[in-house]
């Protein structure tokens, strides 16, 4: 299917987003990233994915909402200029907690739900090195603004068990992304969602009834697989696939990863 690029206002703010066919799902990117994860899934399944508010080619003003909540309104305003009432939802990293949040508040809307390496709402999760240090105001804003092309590479590839699981280009792309506008979105995102929080946030995941598929990379260095099993335990319809000998974004080292979310959504 072939991809197209647009651009639209959302309470005068521009948000950039991808098409392919069929606009009955919705692919949720997570941090740092944008929609540049989707493409081949796009060209596979069709569908629709932003880039969400604070990231990629997306409005990154000071005056919006990044929490948690902020980006799930976000995505219920993006559907409805769109005229998108039932889909399907597949999300990644933040992106998939988004997803899971907006799941929650409108189970009747959605048909099948993929979440991939999820930020946990759940109990018993814990905040890494670099997530503490962002949630720490003016130390936070000191880490961001430090940061080198170097460390930012380091780090995208830390996330990976193959050395070339991103290519040049992506992380040159990704680069020229993280700017101050971002910057400034993650780390209002963090500090929006302290463990405590993150658990509270996940009291109605048992209301999500459509059928879930939930992806974790084994080898993911920020969020344990062992928290997926938990996660599938709170999901009425859900069943956990571990992606062996992959990190946290498994579909960049394993190629089955997009055969089997295609799979899912169309079966």
């Amino acid at each position: 299917m072939r991809v197209e690029e647009h651009t639209i206002e959302l309470a005068e703010a521009p948000v950039f987003y991808r098409t392919a066919d069929a606009e009955s799902i919705l692919y949720l990117h997570g941090v740092p990233t944008s929609s540049d994860d989707w493409p081949a899934f796009l060209e596979r399944t069709g569908g629709l994915a932003p880039d969400l508010i604070g990231f990629g080619r997306s409005a990154k003003g000071g005056h919006l909402d990044y929490t948690p909540h902020g980006l799930e309104q976000f995505v219920e305003r993006f559907l409805a200029a769109l005229s998108l009432d039932q889909v399907s939802l597949v999300g990644h990293d933040w992106g998939a907690t988004i997803a899971l949040l907006f799941a929650q508040r409108h189970p009747d809307r959605i048909d099948r739900l993929v979440v991939i390496d999820p930020v946990p709402l759940l109990d018993g999760f814990r905040w890494g090195r670099a997530a503490r240090i962002w949630r720490r105001p003016v130390v936070g804003e000191l880490a961001m603004g430090s940061t080198t092309r170097w460390v930012f590479d380091r780090s995208m590839r830390r996330g990976c068990l193959r050395p070339d699981a991103w290519p040049r280009e992506r992380l040159t792309a990704l680069w020229e992304q993280f700017d101050q506008g971002t910057q400034r979105a993650i780390l209002r995102l963090y500090r929006a969602a302290p463990e405590q929080w993150l658990a509270q946030a996940g009291a109605g995941l048992h209301s999500i009834r459509s059928p879930a598929l939930v992806l974790w990379g084994e080898a993911d260095p920020w969020i344990p697989v062992a928290l997926g099993e938990q996660l599938v335990g709170r999901l009425p319809d859900a069943r956990l696939e571990r992606i062996g000998e992959a990190g946290h974004w498994p579909w960049l080292e394993q190629p089955a990863v997009l055969d089997r979310v295609a799979a899912f959504l169309t079966g």
